[in-house]
């Protein structure tokens, strides 16, 4: 999935709209659509990242990750087996000795505490089980070859 070409779309919009006006306005307008292409590709990032969870939550032997090729995200779908020893490292692991302060921007925090919401734990269990998947080696995920597609009709 290509973001840069809805960026692209965004920024032709605003300068045709721009355009009504006279050629300083449009110059202005091609020149804000250039200063904000990074911010709209973190915001359509963002946008994805709240989908796959939306989609993640629904399903219910796995999950929906975005996966990052360079600046093209794809959603994955992951089909999660439970695994007894991996249950058992999890209780085993309720006592949690060790503390990390981590800053986070905070619409990220914001995101953290919804996805743990829906999944009824709390944000720190939601973070510790998230960099334990991250933290398997890619032969364990089952990538299933389904993947989620569309468009959006307005």
């Amino acid at each position: 999935m290509q973001l840069d070409s809805h960026v692209q779309a965004i920024q032709q919009e605003l300068v045709a709209a721009a355009s009504l006006g006279d050629d300083a306005a449009a110059e202005a307008a091609r020149r804000m659509g250039d200063a904000v292409a990074s911010s709209l590709h973190l915001h359509l990032l963002d946008l994805l990242g709240e989908a796959a969870l939306e989609v993640g939550s629904q399903v219910e032997s796995g999950r929906v990750e975005v996966r990052l090729a360079g600046r093209d995200p794809e959603l994955v779908y992951i089909e999660e087996e439970e695994e007894p020893e991996r249950a058992q490292t999890a209780s085993a692991d309720d006592a949690f000795s060790a503390r990390i302060t981590l800053r986070l921007p905070e619409g990220l925090k914001a995101q953290l505490e919804v996805a743990a919401n829906l999944e009824g734990t709390s944000v720190n269990a939601w973070v510790v089980r998230a960099l334990q998947r991250g933290l398997e080696p890619r032969t364990r995920s089952v990538r299933t070859g389904r993947r989620l597609s569309g468009y959006a009709d307005s």
